[in-house]
């Protein structure tokens, strides 16, 4: 006996022979009742109805708007809120609906709004570009967000000046030579001895400085450059540099961020918390980008690398 094939499963409905009417459904409405061989079905009421009868107002419908409601009910508790459509599923955005544009690129800096605290790209960076009124306030408030970073800024410039005073002090103490009876009798003075003790640091200094070779002798400044735990991956984020006098602060900071690898997103905009700045410990003050290097500081003074400490220019005086 052969071996019959399996039956394939069917995906039609088999009409029954002989019966005309077995085809679709009658209108439920009253006084209507056609035969519709495509029939409408009512999810509010479960009902059937013809062509001319499947709008709930059309059969006046007992439960009308029912299915409408459980189905925003739904998508209201199980359905996330929808996210903002992208083209490249990317978090770096344009905050823009309507806009793709990436940002935080080489060619496309943030733009960050000073009252919604969003960034967008530059063609929609002004407040009447991203209808700014209506968009979702992220964050603090500008004014509470100005404060918290102003005292943020204060505190690790105090904590600095602090540290860096006390190392002096400690530091020359060490290297001054008591004076005997003898030479305080004469009344000499222990300048000259700090002066040639100054003298053999920025001998020493100058030493094992690193630097670019093609920057002539004339022209260099010598400094220590230091930058603070929370910015470097380095495991000693100290060194000895040298720089022309002629080069500006902004070009010396991405030289002394990348020799103490340090992360320097200052070129990519953004907020002031993630940018580099550049302290000097002598001057008491924050650099600013556009000013040369050689104009603040001296050979053998210090700079050191702080991140989110704001653009202002506080004196330690007044801190």
């Amino acid at each position: 006996m052969a071996n019959t094939p399996p039956s394939q499963p069917q995906s039609y409905v088999e009409m029954p022979r002989g019966d005309v009417e077995a085809i679709g459904a009658h209108c439920q409405l009253e006084y209507c009742h056609v035969l519709d061989f495509l029939p409408f079905r009512c999810q509010s009421c479960k009902g059937t109805f013809c062509l001319d009868h499947r709008s709930e107002y059309a059969h006046k419908c007992a439960n009308e708007g029912a299915w409408a409601r459980a189905r925003t009910q739904q998508q209201a508790t199980t359905s996330p809120p929808l996210p903002k459509p992208s083209l490249y599923n990317h978090d770096q955005q344009c905050y823009e609906n309507a806009c793709k544009t990436l940002i935080n690129t080489a060619r496309m800096p943030a733009n960050q709004c000073s009252s919604c605290n969003r960034s967008y790209c530059l063609k929609h960076r002004m407040p009447e570009d991203h209808d700014c009124k209506n968009v979702p306030r992220r964050g603090a408030t500008a004014v509470a967000g100005a404060r918290q970073q102003t005292m943020s800024a204060l505190s690790k410039l105090k904590l600095w000046a602090e540290n860096k005073r006390n190392e002096d002090e400690k530091r020359k103490k060490a290297s001054t030579p008591k004076k005997s009876g003898f030479l305080s009798g004469l009344g000499k003075s222990s300048s000259s001895s700090q002066a040639a003790t100054a003298q053999a640091e920025l001998n020493a200094l100058k030493r094992t400085a690193k630097g670019e070779a093609s920057v002539p002798q004339d022209k260099r400044v010598y400094l220590h450059v230091e930058a603070s735990a929370d910015t470097t991956k380095a495991k000693y984020p100290t060194g000895k540099f040298f720089y022309n006098k002629e080069w500006t602060v902004g070009r010396v900071l991405d030289m002394a961020a990348k020799s103490l690898q340090v992360q320097n997103v200052n070129n990519r905009g953004g907020g002031e918390e993630e940018k580099l700045r550049v302290f000097h410990v002598e001057g008491g003050r924050l650099l600013k980008f556009g000013e040369r290097i050689g104009e603040p500081c001296r050979s053998g003074n210090m700079i050191v690398l702080l991140r989110g400490v704001g653009d202002g220019e506080p004196d330690l005086i007044d801190l």
